[in-house]
C-alpha cells in the first residue's frame, strides 16, 4: 500500500517570505527558524520537519509516501486589507503550487482564498486550477467579511465559490482557526486548539449539512479537520433541535441524511481510539475516513516520547484493539485519501509511486 497523509503542514524557509509580510507584521519566520511571528504573536517551530528538506527526510524516516500539504492557518487573511490579502495568498498559493510541482511523487499541495471577496476568490480559484495544477481548495470553518462581520464559511454568500468548486471537481479541506478573534474568552491554557477549533468544526459541518450542499454541489469532496469530532457526538443534539423546533429549520436539511455519504470524508486526528470507535459507528464504517497526521504540529501525530505518540499510532492502536481490519486500516491511509482527492490527483500520485504501488 501506499502510506498517504492528508493532513500535513509545511512553512517556508524564512529568506523565501516576502520582505512586505515581515515590515507589515503579516508573517515571518525568525532568521534561526526557531519561530513563526505575527504582530503580538509568535510560536515555536517545535520541529525540523516544518520545512521542506527536513520533511522530506521525516517522511521518509516514518516510511510516508505522499502528503497532501494544506495551507498555514495563519494566512487565511482575515483582518488584512483587500491588496493586502491577495498578495498574502497569492504568495501561499505559489509556494503550494512550487512545492508540488517540484516533488509531484512526495507532494498534493491546496490553495487557500478568501471568501470575504468573492470575485477574487472566483479568479483565484480560477488561476490555481488552471495555471498551477492546484485541486485541493482550503477554507477556514470562518472568516471575516467585508464590514468586519464572522461568518460561518457554508452561507449562501458564498455559493458561487462553492458552483466554481464543483465545476472543478475539487477536494475541499475545511479547517479551523482564529477561533479567539471572535470567541470572547481569554486565550489561555491553549483553550482553543484544545476545545473550540473542534466547536468550529462542528459548526461548519452543521451549516454544510444543514444547508444541503453535499447534495446541491455533488462533485466536491469535503474533508473537516481533526475528525470533525465534536460533530460527530453532537448528531443526536442535532436531530432532537430539528425535530423539536421545526419553525427554525424551515427549508433545511435534515442531520441524519449527511451522515455516511460518499462526499463526506473526515480524518483520523482525534487522538483516541474511543473517538474513531465513534466515528466508525455513526458513520458505518470506515470508507469516509482518510489516514491524517496534522504534521509538523505537536497535536499531529509525531513521534513524542512525553506523547507516548508517533505517526500513524492510532490506526495501529485501532487494529490492536480489533476496531479495525488490517484492509481498513489500509484504505484509510491510501484509498480513501485517493477518493477525497479525486481522480485526476488520484492518477497523477499513482503514476509517480508506480514502482512502490506495483
Amino acid at each position: 500500500m501506499l502510506r498517504i497523509n492528508g493532513h500535513s503542514h509545511l512553512l517556508p524557509y524564512p529568506e523565501e517570505i516576502p520582505s512586505f509580510m515581515k515590515e507589515k507584521e503579516i508573517f515571518w519566520i525568525d532568521q534561526d527558524r526557531e519561530y513563526m511571528l505575527q504582530k503580538n504573536w509568535k510560536r515555536p517551530v517545535t520541529d525540523s520537519s516544518f520545512f521542506l528538506n527536513e520533511k522530506l527526510e521525516w517522511m521518509e524516516n516514518n516510511n510516508i509516501d505522499h502528503a497532501v500539504v494544506l495551507n498555514l492557518s495563519q494566512l487565511y487573511g482575515n483582518g488584512l486589507r483587500e491588496a493586502e490579502m491577495k498578495q498574502v495568498l497569492r504568495f501561499q498559493n505559489d509556494f503550494n503550487a512550487k512545492v508540488q510541482s517540484n516533488h509531484p511523487d512526495k507532494f498534493t499541495c491546496g490553495f487557500v482564498i478568501h471568501a470575504g471577496f468573492v470575485r477574487s476568490a472566483l479568479w483565484e480559484i480560477e488561476r490555481c486550477v488552471e495555471e498551477l495544477g492546484l485541486r485541493v481548495l482550503c477554507l477556514p470553518t470562518h472568516y471575516m467579511d467585508t464590514v468586519g462581520e464572522w461568518r460561518s464559511i457554508f452561507e449562501e454568500e458564498i455559493e458561487p465559490i462553492l458552483e466554481l468548486a464543483d465545476k472543478y471537481n475539487l477536494a475541499i479541506e475545511i479547517h479551523p482557526y482564529d477561533g479567539e478573534k471572535f470567541v470572547k474568552l481569554e486565550n489561555k491554557n491553549w483553550r482553543f486548539h484544545l476545545v473550540w477549533m473542534l466547536a468550529q468544526c462542528a459548526d461548519a459541518y452543521h451549516l454544510y449539512t444543514l444547508n444541503g450542499y453535499f447534495e446541491k454541489y455533488k462533485n466536491i469532496r469535503v474533508c473537516f479537520a481533526h475528525g470533525g469530532q465534536l460533530a460527530q457526538i453532537n448528531l443526536g443534539r442535532r436531530i432532537q433541535g430539528f425535530d423539536g423546533r421545526p419553525d427554525l429549520f424551515e427549508g433545511k436539511t435534515h442531520p441524519r441524511k449527511a451522515v455516511g455519504h460518499p462526499n463526506i470524508y473526515f480524518d483520523t486526528l482525534v487522538h483516541d481510539t474511543f473517538s474513531l470507535e465513534l466515528m466508525l459507528r455513526r458513520l458505518g464504517g470506515s470508507d469516509q475516513i482518510i489516514l491524517g497526521l496534522d504534521d509538523p504540529y505537536p497535536l499531529g501525530e509525531m513521534k513524542s516520547d512525553a506523547q507516548s505518540s508517533y505517526p500513524g499510532k492510532l490506526l495501529d492502536l485501532a487494529r490492536e484493539e480489533g476496531m479495525i481490519t488490517q484492509a481498513q486500516q489500509t484504505e484509510m491511509w491510501e484509498d480513501n485519501v485517493l477518493n477525497w482527492l479525486g481522480e485526476e490527483v488520484k492518477a497523477k500520485i499513482l503514476k509517480h509511486n508506480n514502482s512502490k504501488v506495483s
